[in-house]
This record gives structure tokens, sequence and C-alpha cells, in this order.
């Protein structure tokens, strides 16, 4: 159901359409993604371990939609977690019981819900160090 009220634009008045959005579209808006619902952190991954691997494990738990293996830019080498998306939210669960602390490669896996990224804007500044002109006591040339 659309609503036009009138809205004034440079002193004419012109009516705007506004509908009601479409259910997608509320689901986006209220943070109900599914795929965040079904999503899966799986960590302290070996390096060796590839996304073939997390998807054959985790297909034992059911339908595997996405393997997300997060690696280095410009090492390409793992960083030792991956995302992985799963078909409901029941295999998710199955998933957690089966694998959360589960042995892969001698390492302990730990699997759990994935949260939304946090915002990195907000918060302090991390950057490089604070230029080159302060020298320590022990390095440098020493005056006397």
């Amino acid at each position: 159901m659309c609503y036009n009220p009138p809205s004034l634009l440079l002193g004419t008045v012109i009516a705007v359409p506004l509908c009601e959005a479409d259910d997608s579209f509320k689901a986006h808006l209220n943070g109900d993604n599914k795929k965040m619902e079904t999503k899966l952190y799986v960590g302290n991954l070996a390096y060796q371990t590839s996304e073939e691997d997390l998807r054959t494990l985790f297909a034992q738990a059911g339908t595997v939609e996405a393997v997300d293996l997060i690696k280095d830019r410009d090492s390409g080498r793992s960083k030792g977690f991956a995302f992985v998306v799963m078909g409901n939210q029941s295999e998710l669960e199955k998933a957690i019981q089966m694998f959360n602390n589960f042995n892969l490669g001698d390492r302990k896996l730990s699997v759990n819900i994935a949260r939304p990224r946090e915002d990195r804007s907000s918060g302090s500044y991390r950057g490089g160090g604070q230029g080159g002109h302060k020298q320590s006591g022990r390095s440098g040339s020493r005056r006397d």
C-alpha cells in the first residue's frame, strides 16, 4: 500500500510516493540477514587447512553454502580462521556441537556463531610510530 503525502519542492507542491518496503528489504533493515543467522566462525585452524578441507568436514553436519578461508592479502597465507555458511539454523547448531573443540590437523577447532563485523572507523588510531626524532639512551650517537 502506498501513501502519497504532499512535499514542497521549490515552492511547488508535488506528490512523493511512500510505499511499504517489501519483506526482504525489511529483513535487511532489521538485520535479519539469513547469511548472518547461519554463518559460523571457525578458528584455530592449521595454516595448511584448505577451503575444501572445511567444506568436506562441515558437510557432515549439513549443507555447506559457502566457505571463506581468511588469508593475508600480502602473503596469501591463511590467517588461521574461516567463516562457514550452513544451510539452516539446525545445521548450524549441529555443526557447533560436532566441531567445536574437534581436532583437525593436531589443533582443536573453535566453532561459534559468527558475529557481525565491528565498525573499524570508530575507536583509536592504530597507526605507525612517532616519527624518527626520539633516541633511546642506548642507541644513536652520544654527545658529551
